[in-house]
C-alpha cells in the first residue's frame, strides 16, 4: 500500500498564492509534499499589479499561469472554489464549488460541497476593497476596482455612460481613473486627503502629480469628503448612480457641497485584510485586521500559515506585493526546515500613472533623525525630485530615500544605494538635477545591495547568476548569458520592471569587465538587437509583429520597447501605413493618432511647409482653419507653423481642409524627418552661392516619411554664413564656391551636438547619393531613440567608418543603400490623406467610443496674447511680459 504524502492546502491563487506554488516546486518541496490550491475567482492567478491593461490586452496577457495549470502533477489548482470553514481541529477546510454557490445558497444553489484534509494550511485569501459607508453605495453604477470581474461590469456600465468618478487617490485609485479615461469617460478622482497618494508623496510632490494629471483631463478633487452617492431610485431596487455629492474636508454637516455628475462610480478608498476564515476558526488577528504571523508567518496554530495581505507580521499589513512575495518565500524555506525570517519589508514603489512617472522609496519623509532634504522642482517640466540624506559616524552622507514624479528615470539606481549604505559624492544634488541618471560618478554599488525589492534580489545574486556561481536562486555551473536570463533565475525586474534597466547594466558592466562579448538584446522578448531585427525583418520579409515574435522572440507579447522598435522597422523597410490593422496596436499615443498630445489632452496640427517656402493662398488656408477652429498658432524654429489646441474628433476635419489645400503630413508626431530649413539663398541673398531653398525643399520631399530609430532635421545653407544652421542639424549641407559640403551627427536638445564634415564640394547627384546611403546606414544600424550624434560616436570607427561606407563604399553597399532609399521615396504616400480615405482608421478619433463626435468637456482653455493657452498651463507663477528670467 502506497503512504500518503502530506498534503499543503493553499487558499487563494492571487498573485502571492501562486509565488508560494512556484517556490515550493523550484525548491523540491513538492517532491515530499502534495499541494491543492483553492482560488476563488474563475480566473488562474493573474497581475494585479498590471490591472488597468486589461482593457488593451485582455485576460491572457495578465495572467500568471497562462495554461490555466501547473506542470508539476503534484499540484492540483481548484478553481471558482470558496472556502467556508476551517476545522483545525481535524485539519480540514470545507469549499463549494462553484464559488457564487457559496454566497447563494440561502437562495437555494447549495453547489459541490467538498472537505479536504491538510498537514499544513497556507492562508493567502489577500484583501477586499474598503467600501466607505457613505449613502447610496448600493446603487447600481457602483463599483469596486479590484479583479478582471470588477473590470467587465465597468466596461459594460461605461458603455452607456459619459463621466465618471473614483473615490480614492492612492495608487489603486489613480489605476482605476486610467481606467476609465481608456474607457472614454470624463473622469473625476475624489481624495479626501490634501494630496493625492499621501501615503507615498509629500506635498509638493502631491501638487506636481496633480498638475500632470488634470493636464490630462482629469479633474481631482482633493481634502474633501464624500456626503453621499446620489442617485434615481433607491439603492437595490433598480436606482441608478447619477453623481456624487462632497463637502470640504474639515467641515461639519450641513456644510456647503458640491456635486459631480456621473453614471459610474468606482470605490477605490483602501484595502481590508481578508482574514474572516481565520476569525471563525479563533485565530488571533491584529487590532486593526489581518492574521497574526510570527516572522516564519506561522499564526498560532503551528500547521497553519498565513502570507500576502491577509497577514500581520508584527501587527502590521503590507498592501504591495513585494512582501506578500517574501512571506511566500519565507514560509517555503520553514517548510524545508530553513531559517528564512520576515523582518519587514521595502515598500518603495515605482508606478507609472496615467503616463506619469511617480516613485518613492526609503524614507521619503525624513522621519529618521537629522535627516536633510535635497529638493530639485521644475514646474513648467512637471518635474520634483527630493533626496532625503543622513550623516553617517564618519562624517560622510547616506542615502535614506526620496520622492520622484514627472522624471523616475533614477529611481533604478537610487533605491539600491538606500538598503547598500553606500557613501553619497561630495555634491549629491548632483543625483536629481536635469541629465542625471542617478549613479553617482566613480562609486559601485556593493554585492550586498538590493537591485529588486520586489523578490530580493541582491547585486551579488546578479552577478552571481552571471558567474554561474550557486546562491540559491540559480544552478550551479549555468552561468546566464543576458539579462533576461537573470531574471528568468533571480526573478530581479520579473515583477514591477522597475529595476530591469540595473539588471541589464549590470549584466552588460560585468562582462565589460572580463572582456567578454555583451549581450545588447533589445528587450526580454527579443534576444537581438535593434539592427538584427531590421535584418530578420529585410531578409525574411516579415510584416507583421507577431511574425516576427514567433519566428525570432522569446515568448511573451511583446512590450512598449519593442513594439514601437519593431513598428519603426516594418515602416522604414516596407513604408506601410502606421494605422493599418497589423500595426495600429504598435504604436505610441502620438503616432495612433498621427499628432503629438499636448499637457491638456488636445492634439498639434503641423502641415509640412518644405524648406519654409509658402505660397501666400496656402498661408491664408492655415489661417482661416486655425481661426474656424480656435487655434493656437505658432512660427517654429524648423520654418513650420504649428497649430495647438484641437480635440482628438476635430483632426480628421482640421485635415480634410489642409489635404484639400495641398497640404500633407509634417510627421511632426513620428520617429522621422521633420523639417529640412533653409535660409534664401541665392535666389535673394547678395551672398548666397547656390540655390539652397530649391535644394531644401528636395530633400525634404524626398526623405518625408522617412521612419528612424530618432527624429531628423536637416538644414541647407547658401553661403558660409550658415543663415539655416545647417550645422546643429542630423544632416547639414552648406554651399560652396563648387558645390555642397556634407556635414553629419549634429543635433540640439538636451545633449546637443556640432555636425561633422563628412565630404565636400559635392555636386547636387552626388551629394543626394550620399544623403540616401547615410541615412539609410543609420536607419539600419542604430539602437532604439540614438540620435545620429551618438550613434557615430558608437561606431566602431567613429566618423571614418561612416565616410569608408557612405563615401568610399567600402562594404559595397552603396548601391544596395540608394536602392532602399528609392523604393521608400517611390512608395511615399501621405499618412493623413491615406486615413481620410479609410473609414477604418477615421474610426479612432473620437473622445469617447461610446458617444462618436462628443467633446471631452473636461479641456479647457484661457486666452493669453490675443491666444487661447491650456487652463491648466499655470503650472507657478505666471511670468510677465518683459520679466527677467
Amino acid at each position: 500500500m502506497t503512504p500518503t504524502r502530506p498534503r499543503i492546502v493553499v487558499v487563494g491563487h492571487g498573485m502571492v498564492g501562486h509565488r508560494f506554488v512556484q517556490a515550493a516546486v523550484e525548491r523540491g518541496l513538492t517532491q515530499t509534499h502534495d499541494v491543492v490550491v483553492i482560488g476563488e475567482e474563475t480566473h488562474a492567478a493573474y497581475d494585479r499589479v498590471a490591472l488597468t491593461s486589461w482593457f488593451a490586452d485582455g485576460t491572457e496577457a495578465l495572467s500568471l499561469l497562462p495554461g490555466g495549470a501547473y506542470q508539476d502533477p503534484r499540484v492540483r489548482l481548484v478553481l471558482d472554489a470558496a472556502v467556508t470553514e476551517v476545522d483545525r481541529g481535524a485539519r480540514t477546510v470545507t469549499f463549494v464549488s462553484p464559488a457564487v454557490a457559496a454566497v447563494e445558497e440561502p437562495l437555494g444553489s447549495p453547489g459541490t460541497v467538498e472537505v479536504l484534509g491538510y498537514d499544513v494550511l497556507v492562508l493567502a485569501t489577500g484583501a477586499a476593497p474598503f467600501v466607505p459607508p457613505v449613502p447610496g453605495r448600493g446603487l447600481a453604477g457602483c463599483f469596486t476596482y479590484r479583479t478582471i470581474d470588477d473590470l467587465e461590469a465597468i466596461r459594460a456600465a461605461s458603455a452607456g455612460a459619459t463621466s465618471g468618478i473614483v473615490i480614492g487617490g492612492g495608487l489603486l485609485g489613480l489605476e482605476a481613473a486610467n481606467a476609465l479615461v481608456q474607457l472614454g469617460l470624463s473622469t473625476h478622482v475624489v481624495e479626501m486627503a490634501p494630496r493625492l497618494m499621501p501615503v507615498q508623496l509629500d506635498e509638493a510632490a502631491g501638487q506636481t502629480l496633480v498638475r500632470h494629471i488634470e493636464g490630462l483631463g482629469v479633474s481631482v478633487h482633493a481634502g474633501v469628503l464624500t456626503e453621499a452617492i446620489e442617485g434615481d431610485g433607491e439603492p437595490g431596487a433598480g436606482g441608478v448612480v447619477t453623481g456624487l455629492r462632497y463637502r470640504p474636508a474639515g467641515t461639519e454637516e450641513g456644510a456647503a457641497t458640491t456635486t459631480i455628475d456621473a453614471q459610474v462610480v468606482v470605490f477605490s478608498a483602501g484595502i481590508r485584510p481578508r482574514d474572516a476564515l481565520a476569525r471563525e476558526c479563533d485565530l488571533p488577528v491584529a487590532e486593526r485586521g489581518g492574521i497574526l504571523v510570527d516572522e516564519q508567518c506561522r499564526t498560532a496554530d503551528p500547521a497553519v500559515f498565513a502570507i500576502g495581505e491577509c497577514a500581520a507580521p508584527g501587527g502590521t499589513m503590507y498592501g504591495l506585493v513585494a512582501p506578500g512575495y517574501t512571506m511566500a518565500e519565507v514560509v517555503v524555506d520553514a517548510l524545508l526546515d530553513g531559517a528564512a525570517a520576515f523582518t519587514g519589508a521595502d515598500m518603495s514603489t515605482k508606478l507609472k500613472l496615467l503616463g506619469v512617472d511617480v516613485a518613492s522609496f526609503g524614507d521619503a519623509f525624513a522621519t529618521t533623525p537629522d535627516a536633510l532634504e535635497l529638493t530639485y522642482a521644475d514646474a513648467v517640466a512637471g518635474v520634483y525630485k527630493k533626496l532625503v540624506v543622513g550623516e553617517a559616524d564618519d562624517g560622510t552622507y547616506r542615502l535614506l530615500g526620496g520622492i520622484l514624479v514627472g522624471d523616475a528615470s533614477a529611481y533604478g539606481v537610487l533605491r539600491p544605494m538606500v538598503s547598500s549604505g553606500m557613501a553619497l559624492p561630495d555634491n549629491p544634488e548632483q543625483l536629481i538635477l536635469p541629465g542625471s541618471d542617478g549613479a553617482p560618478a566613480g562609486v559601485g554599488m556593493p554585492d550586498e545591495a538590493q537591485v529588486c525589492s520586489c523578490n530580493d534580489v541582491t547585486k551579488g545574486q546578479i552577478l552571481a547568476a552571471v558567474s554561474g556561481v550557486s546562491t540559491g536562486s540559480t544552478s550551479e555551473g549555468h552561468a546566464c548569458a543576458d539579462a533576461a536570463c537573470v531574471k528568468a533565475c533571480t526573478r530581479a525586474g520579473g515583477t514591477c520592471g522597475s529595476c530591469f534597466s540595473v539588471v541589464k547594466n549590470l549584466v552588460e558592466e560585468h562582462f565589460a569587465a572580463t572582456g567578454q562579448t555583451v549581450d545588447r538584446s533589445l528587450c526580454e522578448h527579443f534576444g537581438h538587437t535593434r539592427q538584427e531585427l531590421f535584418d530578420l525583418v529585410s531578409v525574411h520579409g516579415y510584416r507583421r509583429f507577431d511574425d516576427l515574435l514567433e519566428a525570432h522572440g522569446r515568448g511573451g507579447r511583446g512590450c512598449d520597447v519593442c513594439k514601437p522598435v519593431v513598428a519603426s522597422i516594418l515602416a522604414s523597410q516596407f513604408n506601410g501605413h502606421v494605422l493599418e490593422s497589423g500595426t495600429a496596436k504598435l504604436q505610441d499615443t502620438n503616432d495612433a493618432y498621427l499628432a503629438n498630445i499636448q499637457r491638456n489632452g488636445t492634439y498639434s496640427v503641423v502641415p509640412r511647409i518644405p524648406g519654409g517656402e509658402i505660397t501666400p493662398d496656402k498661408l491664408i488656408v492655415i489661417g482661416e482653419v486655425a481661426r474656424d477652429f480656435g487655434l493656437y498658432t505658432k512660427i517654429t524654429g524648423g520654418q513650420r507653423i504649428d497649430l495647438f489646441g484641437a480635440r482628438v474628433e476635430q483632426l480628421p476635419t482640421i485635415w480634410r481642409r489642409l489635404v484639400d489645400a495641398g497640404f500633407e503630413s509634417g510627421h511632426a508626431y513620428g520617429k522621422s524627418l521633420r523639417t529640412v530649413k533653409s535660409c534664401v539663398g541665392s535666389t535673394w541673398c547678395r551672398y548666397g552661392v547656390q540655390d539652397s531653398v530649391g535644394l531644401a525643399i528636395a530633400l525634404e520631399l524626398r526623405y518625408r516619411g522617412l521612419r528612424s530609430p530618432h527624429k531628423l532635421k536637416g538644414g541647407v545653407s547658401g553661403c558660409a554664413r550658415e543663415c539655416a544652421e545647417a550645422r546643429g542639424k542630423d544632416f547639414g549641407v552648406i554651399a560652396t564656391e563648387k558645390g555642397w559640403n556634407l556635414y553629419v551627427g549634429g543635433n540640439g536638445g538636451a545633449v546637443p551636438a556640432h555636425a561633422v564634415l563628412l565630404a565636400g564640394d559635392l555636386d547636387t547627384g552626388t551629394l543626394v547619393s550620399y544623403l540616401d546611403r547615410f541615412l539609410m546606414y543609420y536607419v539600419r544600424t542604430a539602437d532604439r531613440l540614438q540620435r545620429t550624434s551618438t550613434w557615430i560616436d558608437r561606431l566602431d570607427g567613429g566618423l571614418d567608418r561612416v565616410r569608408e561606407v557612405v563615401v568610399d563604399d567600402a562594404l559595397g553597399l552603396g548601391a544596395e543603400l540608394e536602392a532602399e532609399m528609392a523604393r521608400h521615396v517611390g512608395s511615399y504616400v501621405d499618412e493623413w490623406q491615406a486615413t481620410l480615405e479609410d473609414p477604418e482608421k477615421l474610426a479612432r478619433f473620437t473622445s469617447f467610443v461610446n458617444a462618436p463626435g462628443t467633446p471631452d468637456p473636461a479641456i479647457a482653455f484661457t486666452t493669453e496674447r490675443d491666444q487661447i493657452q491650456p487652463a491648466t498651463v499655470e503650472l507657478g507663477a505666471r511670468i510677465p511680459v518683459g520679466a527677467p528670467r
